[in-house]
């Protein structure tokens, strides 16, 4: 789960662009802020869903450890759940990247 934020610092971090200009010539801001915006979306998705996926792994996990060690006949059945619980986060990671590639355009204006 933790390659997953990494993932979406990565894509945030190449798409921010410095601010052109200085000196004698006006600033000219690259880094929109509705990209801005779109970024913090797509973090603090990749995030929630990472947060939440690992709480439904923990639970998941240490109940079916202890339902395994009673009836060893259900350790296939916690690996599904664990594997359900780990797809939490990487439709966390997708709707993340899909937010983070539509926030590089400019705001219309009114």
């Amino acid at each position: 789960l933790g390659i997953y934020g990494f993932i979406i610092a990565v894509v945030v971090g190449t798409k921010i662009k410095e601010p052109t200009g200085g000196a004698d010539q006006p600033v000219v801001p690259q880094y929109t802020l509705f990209a801005a915006f779109g970024h913090l979306g797509s973090g603090l998705t990749g995030g929630l869903s990472g947060l939440a996926a690992g709480m439904a792994i923990g639970i998941v996990g240490d109940a079916g450890v202890r339902a395994t060690a009673q009836q060893p006949k259900l350790f296939v059945g916690m690996i599904l759940i664990l594997i359900f619980a780990e797809a939490l986060g990487l439709y966390g990671l997708i709707v993340a990247l899909i937010m983070s590639s539509s926030g590089g355009g400019t705001c219309p204006s009114a």
